[in-house]
Parts: structure tokens; C-alpha cells; sequence
């Protein structure tokens, strides 16, 4: 089996290829590569592979990179040092992943589970993590200043009941029930606010999971939401919306 291993970490890489060649002696490190430039320098010029080993952190970016240069059509198992959340976003994509330091028993299992009919569906899949890679990477804001007359103060996020819309204007509603108008649409908000703890029910409300007391069913496949200091169609959770809303409420 001939492997490439993409890792900026020397003993990380040198260690790797010890536990693959105790597993399967007949294996072949035909490459390493520290860089996502020299690996996409080395698969432009022809380098063949069965398997690659990509680490995510490298040298000179995050392996994602590699993908938007060249088309990998091979088998890829990732290997990290990342944290639990984004070892789930890894396995939700079905993408092999190994985290640092590598056990043999990790490394063991993972060669296992090769099988080359799977990674037909790897080009489409790489593009969701690396979509989700970055969702996991982007810098959320954690506070809002706001003014009441001549003060200025920072509200933090876990702090926020939910944002709302009424004509136009757009408002922090506090967990305290304090009302502050800010210089945001609600779809400024949703680029800047932190999709895990935060959702958009409707057209006017995003909420916050910790304001979230019970859900229920409602008429015309809607649900209703409640919570402390929202009211009447404020509540709604639109049609469209609904199984967004369920499967955030499930990760």
C-alpha cells in the first residue's frame, strides 16, 4: 500500500509511518509533505497514492486549502489534535479521522474501515467539512454595546434573551427583560452570532437555546416555542423553519 502523509510535525509524521509499517509491513511512505503547497505541488506533478494521511493544522494553512486547488480521488484519513466538537462535525461527514497522538489501535481500526466504494462520495463530502471546519473556526461576537441615554454598556451574548424586529428598527431583549435598540438587521445578526447558541424562528425573532422553556406542536406543521418574553406570533417557529429548528435542537 503506498501512502502519502501530509504533517508539519516531524516526529508526528516519523511516528505515524512506524505504527502503518507494524500494521502492514508492506506499506510504502512514497511521500511527506509539511506544507499544503508542497502537497499540491506534488499531486500537480502525478504522485500517486492508495491512501493519505492529512494532517488539518499545517505549515502554512489548514489542509482544507488543499481541496479548493486540486482533486484529491483518494482514499483520506485526517489526524488531529482538535477538540471533541470538531472530531463530531468530522464523523458527521463520515470522514475517517485519527486523533493525536495516534494509538496502533486507532490506526488499526481506521485502516479497516478502507474500502474504496466509500470515497466515492468523499469529493462532496470534503466540501461540507471544510465548510464545517470554518463554521467551527469563525470568530463569533461574545458582547453588544448598547446606549440608554449617556451610558454605554457591553451586553454579553449568554446574557441575551433574543433579538427581535419591529418596524424596521432591531432590538436586544436581555434575560432580564431590559430592551436595547442596535444598529443590526437580524441577517447582520446571523452572520455574527454563534449558530450553535443562537437560532432565526421567523422573520422577526432569533432566540437563544437557554430561552427556550418547552416546544410544542402548532396548526399547519408550525411548532410553538415559549419563553419568557416572547409573545403571541413572536412564538411561531415558521413552516420553512421547522426541521432547521429540530436538528439544531439535536446536535
Amino acid at each position: 500500500m503506498d501512502v502519502v502523509i501530509v504533517e508539519d510535525e516531524k516526529l508526528s509524521a516519523e511516528h505515524l509511518a512506524l505504527l502503518l509499517q507494524k500494521i502492514n509491513p508492506n506499506t510504502t511512505i512514497v511521500a511527506y509533505f509539511d506544507t499544503v503547497k508542497a502537497t499540491v505541488e506534488g499531486f500537480k506533478k502525478g504522485l500517486k497514492a492508495d491512501l493519505v494521511f492529512l494532517d488539518i493544522h499545517l505549515a502554512d494553512g489548514n489542509s482544507f486549502d488543499i481541496f479548493k486547488q486540486i482533486n484529491l480521488e483518494l482514499p483520506i484519513i485526517f489526524t488531529t489534535a482538535y477538540d471533541q466538537y470538531a472530531l463530531q462535525a468530522f464523523k458527521h461527514n463520515s470522514i475517517d479521522y485519527l486523533l493525536k497522538p495516534i494509538s496502533s489501535t486507532d490506526l488499526e481500526a481506521a485502516l479497516k474501515k478502507l474500502n474504496r466504494n466509500q470515497f466515492l462520495e468523499q469529493q462532496k463530502l470534503l466540501l461540507d467539512l471544510a465548510s464545517n471546519y470554518e463554521q467551527l473556526n469563525k470568530s463569533y461576537k461574545l458582547r453588544f454595546l448598547v446606549k440608554l441615554g449617556q451610558t454605554i454598556e457591553a451586553i454579553p451574548t449568554d446574557q441575551i434573551h433574543h433579538f427581535e424586529t419591529q418596524e424596521s428598527l432591531s432590538f436586544i431583549v436581555t434575560t432580564k427583560g431590559n430592551r436595547y435598540p442596535i444598529d443590526y438587521s437580524l441577517d447582520q445578526l446571523e452572520t455574527l452570532i454563534h449558530p450553535n447558541h443562537f437560532f432565526r424562528i421567523n422573520r422577526k425573532v432569533i432566540l437563544h437555546f437557554q430561552s427556550i422553556l418547552k416546544t410544542n406542536t402548532y396548526f399547519n406543521g408550525r411548532l410553538v416555542v415559549s419563553a419568557k418574553y416572547l409573545e403571541n406570533e413572536a412564538k411561531i417557529i415558521s413552516r420553512e423553519r421547522v426541521n432547521d429548528f429540530k436538528n439544531w435542537l439535536d446536535q
